[in-house]
């Protein structure tokens, strides 16, 4: 396989990936182009790698700068922004799990919190508090789980995953 053959399986499929964690795939993949890029990327060099919209690159770039993944790199006599991507694994891998933790545990851990204050003595009243307390239960323990490993440096993590799997 030739480096442009590998590097466009490498862009779609990151592209297809990103869809699962929740981020679109233009998204995904300006930020697998950047990733293995080895100089720092300008928008017009993204919308053209990828052929896509400068209005879709500009949205994309802003939402990678949001979650942390990108950032801007300004060269000296240039007058355009050129970008870069995070390249350090762990550091991505917690920057995504912060963001997720963000639109979707902690929004459903609210809700949570909020209908779990109903009011009834009936079957019905009390069945629908309990799966919500089991659910309110189960999603706190994911959110502190999350919130240990977006703290942990990334041997121990390696070290735990490890000892888990044998």
């Amino acid at each position: 396989m030739e480096l442009d053959e590998g590097k466009q399986k490498f862009i779609q499929s990151w592209g297809t990936l990103g869809s699962h964690w929740g981020i679109n795939r233009t998204m995904a993949q300006i930020h697998a182009l950047l990733l293995i890029a080895n100089r720092p990327y300008s928008a017009n060099d993204i919308k053209e790698e990828l052929n896509i919209s400068m209005g879709n690159t500009n949205m994309n770039i802003r939402a990678l700068i949001d979650w942390g993944l990108v950032y801007k790199e300004l060269k000296p006599g240039e007058r355009k922004d050129f970008f870069v991507a995070e390249k350090d694994m762990w550091e991505v891998v917690k920057r995504i799990i912060t963001q997720r933790k963000k639109k979707e545990l902690e929004p459903m851990l609210r809700v949570l919190e909020d209908v779990s204050k109903v009011q009834g003595e009936d079957a019905d009243t009390e069945e629908f508090k309990k799966v919500v307390q089991d659910i309110k239960l189960f999603s706190s323990k994911a959110d502190s789980a999350l919130d240990n490993l977006i703290k942990a440096d990334s041997n121990w993590f390696i070290g735990t995953f490890m000892s888990m799997i044998k």
